[in-house]
C-alpha cells in the first residue's frame, strides 16, 4: 500500500484529532512539585482511548509518588505489531504540563481549549499534546487500513518530563527493558517552524549564583566600606573572558559556540546613598560537550579569588543548575535517516541535524547508549500564555511518523 494512501487516511481524521486535543487539554495533568495532581487521570483516558484505537498491548508503569492522590505517576507503553519484531519504532511524548501561569494573560480558559484560526489554544495543546496525538493517530491509520508497519511500533507516553523525569522516562529506564538499543527512539518535543531541525546534540548547563560580601557604609564615605556591587561588576566583566578561554567553534550547534552570560540581577541596598555590603547576581553558561563542566568551574574559581584579592571581598559560588551534556547522537543514526526522509516526503524540505542550548529528554537515553533524535513542527509557544498547536503541524507530524513506519 502507498503512502499516499496512508496520508489520506490521516487526512481525513483532521476533525478526530482536534477532539482528542480538546479533551486532554481539558484533564489538567500537572506535577505535584508544581500544585497538581499528576498525570493519573489524563492515563487512564488515554490506556482507554489506545484500546479502542487498535493498541491492546498496553503496560502502564506506574513510578511511585504519595504526593499524589494516586500514590503513582503513570508511565504508558503501547504497542502495535508490525511484520518484524527485530526493532521497534518508538515515539516518546509526556503527558505532564506545566502550569497556566498568570490566567489573566490568556484569552480564554486554559483547561477549556478553543480552536481558532487553524489553531487550538489551551495549556499542553503543543507542549506535548501536539506529537502525542499525532502519534497515535499514524498508528491508527495502519489499524484502519489492515496494514502492518515494518517493524513494532512503540507509543511511549510518559509522566514528569517537566520537573525532571525522575518519575517519567527516567524511573522506565531504570525498571523495564522494553528499549534496545538498535531502536528507533524519537522524541517529538523539540522544533522550529519548518521543521528542518532534527535535534541530536545538547550543550551542558551550568547556572551559577555569585554572592559577593564587602561592607556597608554611606555613600559619601567609600573609603569606610568595601563596595560588593563594585566588585561583582568587575567579577562579571572578568568572567566574559570565559569566551577566549573556551573558544572551539562547532557548526552543529545554534550559536556554535559556548555561552557565558550574566542574567538575574537580586537587588541589594533600597536607596542610592548606601554602598552595599551584599550583592548576587546569576549566570546562565550553555557550554559545547567539547569542554569539561569541572574544567569551566575552574576557570570560573579562579576568577572569583582575583576579584577577592584585589577588592578584599568574599565571594561565594552556589551552583542552580548543573547538567553535563549527553553524548550526542550520530548525525548518519538510523533515527536520523528516516527523519530525513520523511521530512522530505511530508513536507517537501531537507532535514538538518543540530545540536541545541537547551536541555532535552533525550538526553536521558543518549546517557544510557541509545540514539535518539527529538523532532517536531512547532511555533515554539511551549510555556507561554494561549499556547497553541497549529492543527496542520499535527497532522502533518503524524504523516512524518507514519511515514517511518512504513520504511525499511
Amino acid at each position: 500500500m502507498s503512502f499516499d494512501k496512508v496520508s489520506q487516511r490521516i487526512d481525513s481524521y483532521r476533525n478526530e484529532m482536534i477532539d482528542l486535543q480538546v479533551k486532554l487539554a481539558a484533564i489538567p495533568a500537572i506535577a505535584p512539585a508544581s500544585g497538581g495532581e499528576g498525570e493519573a487521570k489524563k492515563a487512564e483516558f488515554l490506556v482507554k482511548f489506545l484500546e479502542a484505537n487498535g493498541l491492546q498491548d498496553i503496560e502502564v508503569i506506574k513510578a511511585p509518588d504519595h504526593d499524589t492522590p494516586a500514590g503513582y505517576r503513570p508511565n504508558i507503553l503501547a504497542y502495535y505489531r508490525g511484520r518484524s519484531s527485530a526493532r521497534t519504532i518508538w515515539i516518546m511524548s509526556h503527558t505532564d504540563v506545566v502550569p497556566p501561569g498568570e490566567l489573566s494573560l490568556w484569552s480564554g480558559d486554559p483547561f477549556k481549549p478553543w480552536v481558532e484560526g487553524g489553531k487550538i489554544y489551551g495549556r499542553g495543546v503543543e507542549d506535548n499534546q501536539q506529537d502525542l496525538v499525532a502519534s497515535i493517530f499514524a498508528v491508527k491509520a495502519f489499524r484502519d487500513l489492515g496494514l502492518k508497519p515494518t517493524f513494532d511500533v512503540g507509543l511511549a507516553l510518559v509522566a514528569d518530563e517537566e520537573t525532571g523525569s525522575e518519575k517519567g522516562i527516567g524511573y522506565v529506564l531504570k525498571h523495564s527493558k522494553a528499549f534496545r538499543k538498535n531502536d528507533l527512539i524519537l522524541v517529538p518535543d523539540a522544533g522550529n517552524e519548518d521543521g528542518t531541525m532534527i535535534e541530536i546534540a545538547e550543550k551542558s548547563i551550568l547556572w551559577l549564583k555569585f554572592k559577593t560580601l564587602g561592607k556597608q557604609t554611606h555613600g559619601s564615605m567609600p573609603e569606610r566600606g568595601i563596595n560588593a556591587f563594585k566588585a561583582a561588576s568587575f567579577l562579571a566583566v572578568e568572567l566574559n573572558k570565559l569566551y577566549e578561554m573556551f573558544p572551539l567553534n562547532d557548526p552543529v550547534f545554534d550559536p556554535p559556540i559556548s555561552t557565558f552570560e550574566p542574567t538575574k540581577k537580586d537587588g541589594n541596598v533600597p536607596n542610592i546613598n548606601t554602598i552595599p555590603g551584599e550583592d548576587v547576581f546569576y549566570m546562565d553558561s550553555r557550554i559545547l560537550p567539547q569542554y569539561k563542566v569541572e574544567d569551566v568551574q575552574a576557570r570560573i574559581r579562579d576568577a572569583a579569588a582575583s576579584i577577592e584579592a584585589k577588592f578584599k571581598v568574599k565571594i561565594t559560588i552556589e551552583e542552580q543548575q548543573n547538567a553535563p551534556a549527553a553524548p550526542p547522537t550520530s548525525p548518519k543514526a538510523a533515527v536520523v535517516a528516516a527523519l530525513e526522509k520523511a521530512i522530505k516526503a511530508v513536507y517537501g524540505k531537507d532535514g538538518k541535524p543540530m545540536g541545541i542550548g537547551g536541555g532535552t529528554v533525550a538526553a536521558l537515553f543518549r546517557r544510557e547508549g541509545f540514539e535518539a533524535a527529538c523532532w517536531s513542527r512547532l511555533d515554539e509557544t511551549a510555556h507561554q500564555p494561549n499556547e497553541y498547536s497549529i492543527i496542520d503541524n499535527m497532522v502533518g507530524d503524524a504523516k512524518v511518523f507514519a511515514h517511518i513506519f512504513l520504511q525499511e
